[in-house]
């Protein structure tokens, strides 16, 4: 089975869901491949980001209420999988991150990656674009600090990027967290352990029959 992840390290069900789904595959009989695919929610934000209650105020409409009751919802789900979320103030712009994931599916090390970053941003509020953060981040994912630098000075992987979010943009998906599973079919949002897995399970009963 191949899975897709199409998500954005800015996105907080996106934290959610890939524990729950990495809990969910746990539970199957059947070798996964999971994969990390780019979606960008702010793109060309500039490199301070913004002010997390005006940006979400301004994008969605939501008061600084909603917004509250939404984060604590967010951090109980986070706990019920086993992610701390921390306080978050500001949203930035996350393509020099896709850029490092990019990178990093060459040598296996997407995944750890990704976990490592949105642990870095929901976690601890840092800037998961800056250069600081992505590269201690790649040390950390065992990948070469000095390689992750050349990468990110360069610009490298920015085409390659932009191709990966218009494809999954002319799919049809335009919110994430999006599963795609075997190609073939979709499960959307930052759902419970036991959805994944129901889904995955009747993804393989019916492929087998």
């Amino acid at each position: 089975m191949k899975i897709d992840f199409v998500s954005d390290v800015a996105c907080p069900w996106c934290a959610v869901g890939l524990a729950s789904l990495e809990q969910a595959i746990a539970r199957l009989d059947v070798p996964v491949e999971l994969h990390v695919e780019p979606f960008e929610l702010n793109p060309g934000m500039g490199p301070e980001g913004e002010d997390l209650v005006g940006y979400l105020g301004r994008k969605y409409g939501s008061t600084p209420q909603q917004i509250i009751e939404r984060q604590a919802l967010i951090r109980s789900r986070g706990a019920e999988v086993g992610f701390a979320f921390g306080p978050r103030t500001r949203v930035y712009d996350t393509f020099n991150a896709h850029r490092l994931l990019h990178w990093a599916a060459g040598d296996g090390r997407a995944l750890e990656l990704k976990r490592l970053l949105l642990a870095a941003y929901h976690g601890r509020g840092e800037n998961p674009g800056a250069r600081d953060v992505l590269l201690r981040a790649a040390g950390e994912a065992g990948l070469d600090a000095g390689r992750a630098a050349e990468v990110f000075d360069s610009g490298r992987y920015a085409d390659e990027v932009r191709q990966r979010v218009a494809h999954w943009q002319r799919l049809g998906i335009n919110s994430v967290p999006s599963v795609v599973v075997d190609d073939r079919h979709l499960i959307q949002g930052g759902q419970p352990v036991e959805v994944f897995e129901r889904a995955l399970r009747e993804i393989v009963g019916n492929a087998a029959a």
